[in-house]
């Protein structure tokens, strides 16, 4: 979910790069009403949705991975982060990050146990994918965990979805100059403010209204969050151009693989849980 991934004029296929548009936004929108729905009737639910699309995820980054050279243990990652996870929901941040730490040793042990050729790169790929997709993650859980918890979740995630629409919308109408076109050449600046007024409208709207903070503090969020989703997409841009693929994987159709869609979530998670507790202290159970 990006809020530049645009074409870069107005004379733009249909689809978003090349993809077939209604099917990526059917897509979409039942994965929004399945974390919406476990969100607000049923939150372990919702965490059990988290653990499982990280699994996909990792499983989908450990296999670009693997093609370009660098072998990173599965199963501990996704054991590890698993823990991670169900540590943040039920303990907090401290137990997440000490499951972390735990889970690093293991990868490393792990992957001793398998011999001596190629260990550092393996090693370095594992706890590089340890740290971009589980803990990253973990954020989004910690936002869940007050009393609050489920409508913190939605504007963050509302966030950054408009991020994407308003880049798409703008990139599509007004599109002309490139932002990056080495990394990602369907990105333009004419996308990128598109996004950033969807980002400033709808923080300064639903921060005060879901959240009760204040208008400038919910501007200030939406800023933020169209920031870290732009650097996430463009950072995942990168990865995949350096692994040679086009999509992470490809159990969604018209969007490619999870990684394809978590990639502006990841990092954009922990700037909106800092944001939100500073903003508005919250209450837990």
């Amino acid at each position: 979910m990006t809020g530049v991934d645009t074409e870069p004029t107005a004379a733009a296929a249909p689809g978003r790069a090349g993809r077939n548009l209604p099917v990526a936004i059917g897509v979409g929108l039942a994965l929004g009403g399945l974390l919406l729905g476990t969100l607000y009737t049923y939150r372990p639910a919702f965490l059990v949705v988290v653990v499982a699309a990280v699994s996909v995820g990792l499983w989908e980054l450990v296999h670009s991975l693997r093609s370009a050279g660098p072998a990173a243990p599965f199963v501990p990652l996704a054991v590890g982060s698993a823990a991670m996870l169900c540590l943040a929901y039920v303990d907090g941040s401290e137990a997440m990050v000490v499951a972390g730490l735990l889970t690093a040793v293991a990868v490393v042990v792990w992957r001793l146990a398998g011999g001596p050729a190629h260990v550092l790169p393996d090693i370095a790929a594992a706890l590089f994918a340890l740290l971009y997709v589980p803990f990253l993650t973990g954020f989004a859980i910690l936002l869940v965990v007050p009393a609050d918890g489920a409508r913190r979740v939605t504007v963050f995630i509302a966030t950054v979805v408009c991020s994407d629409v308003g880049g798409y919308a703008a990139g599509v109408l007004a599109g002309r100059h490139l932002m990056a076109p080495t990394i990602s050449p369907k990105k333009s600046w004419e996308g990128f403010a598109g996004s950033t007024i969807a980002c400033a409208t709808f923080g300064g709207l639903t921060v005060p209204f879901l959240l009760g903070g204040a208008v400038w503090q919910g501007v200030v969020f939406g800023l933020a969050m169209v920031c870290t989703a732009t650097l996430g997409d463009l950072g995942e841009s990168m990865i995949k151009r350096d692994l040679g693929v086009k999509d992470m994987g490809r159990v969604l159709p018209g969007h490619g693989g999870l990684m394809d869609r978590l990639d502006s979530l990841l990092p954009s998670a922990p700037v909106a849980w800092l944001l939100l507790s500073a903003f508005v202290p919250h209450v837990h159970h």
